[in-house]
């Protein structure tokens, strides 16, 4: 202890405050998805395609805006990923944000295996020309920002380029590992 406090003593006295670093406790991987599983989300898939114009994707309910100016958005993608490996290639991605019949194409893309594009409809971004899926509320086509690795995921910061929304729709949501049923309450419930 004795070192620490000399340590911080001379920081000080140069005139810069040092943080005394304090020993993090510890929480369980089941505690910490249970805290965070009762954070309802929505739920969307990743999607992106490789140099050959093969596409991937995958399920991702780590998903929000970060700022208006420039419009970004991040999506967290769990390491290692073949997903991430071709965005990170390309360059480009599009997050699909699923409809709420969307649960079988949620659960297709959370599974392993690359046959998913031959099992739902899609097309071709117009702005970015990455994979757009048919049962979207709205996508959002984006240029890689930044990656920054974070645990056992990386964060994909991505800057938008093009998109679209379909108002009809509602979002399929996700909470406490389950799949949830998203509507609005009202009219004035605004944020």
């Amino acid at each position: 202890m004795t070192d620490q406090m000399e340590s911080t003593t001379d920081s000080v006295e140069k005139g810069v405050q040092q943080p005394v670093a304090l020993p993090v406790p510890g929480l369980p991987y089941e505690s910490f998805r249970e805290i965070m599983g009762s954070f309802a989300s929505g739920v969307s898939v990743v999607t992106t395609l490789t140099a050959d114009g093969e596409p991937y994707g995958l399920t991702c309910s780590a998903v929000c805006s970060v700022s208006a100016d420039p419009p970004l958005l991040l999506s967290c993608v769990r390491t290692p990923s073949s997903t991430l490996d071709a965005i990170r290639a390309g360059g480009h991605f599009a997050v699909n944000f699923l409809d709420a019949q969307a649960r079988e194409v949620s659960q297709l893309f959370a599974g392993p295996g690359q046959d998913k594009f031959h099992q739902v409809d899609w097309h071709p971004g117009k702005a970015t020309g990455m994979p757009v899926l048919e049962r979207t509320l709205a996508h959002a086509e984006c240029e890689v920002h930044r990656l920054v690795d974070a645990g056992d995921h990386v964060i994909v910061l991505g800057r938008l380029i093009g998109g679209d929304v379909e108002e009809s729709r509602f979002p399929l949501g996700y909470w406490r590992g389950g799949y949830v049923q998203m509507f609005r309450m009202g009219r004035t419930a605004r944020w």
